[in-house]
């Protein structure tokens, strides 16, 4: 909330989403935000693809969308414990595309221009410094995303 709260004012004045924990957004929250919006962005836990229905996903037509910022694999004895239960009822070759490079190409085939993502899993500190450093470089001072990825790559 303090990042987002301190670079409000360099994002555009249509900035909407979903903030929190209270509840999880339905398919069609997410959907929409996906094909109406130039940058998503995705900030929670476990992997992105496991929010989403895989089926919806790739049925979607996101040119609009130029970048999406995947700040996931983060895990907690909670989530660890949703996803496993969720993971259940996936066939191994469905779990497979959930990964980060599968994920990335999925993203890639629905019209996304650019995507940033997590390999491994993190902290919730280290991906608040990762968001920190992602809005500095392409908000404060103007970077590309190529520029920003190579800052957080060191």
């Amino acid at each position: 909330q303090k990042i987002l709260e301190k670079y409000r004012d360099l994002f555009t004045l249509q900035w909407e989403g979903v903030i929190g924990n209270m509840c999880a957004p339905s398919q069609a929250e997410w959907e929409q935000l996906l094909t109406n919006c130039s940058a998503f962005l995705f900030y929670g836990m476990e992997r992105f693809m496991s929010h989403v229905l895989l089926n919806w996903l790739v049925a979607m037509n996101m040119p609009k969308c130029r970048l999406v910022i995947l700040l996931d694999l983060v895990r907690s004895q909670q989530s660890y414990q949703r996803i496993t239960d969720s993971d259940t009822h996936k066939s191994c070759l469905h779990i497979a595309l959930e990964r980060p490079t599968e994920t990335a190409m999925l993203l890639s085939l629905t019209g996304v221009g650019s995507v940033m993502a997590m390999q491994w899993y993190t902290s919730l500190e280290e991906n608040a410094e990762r968001l920190e450093t992602v809005f500095e470089n392409l908000l404060s001072f103007g970077k590309t995303t190529g520029q920003t990825v190579r800052v957080l790559q060191k």
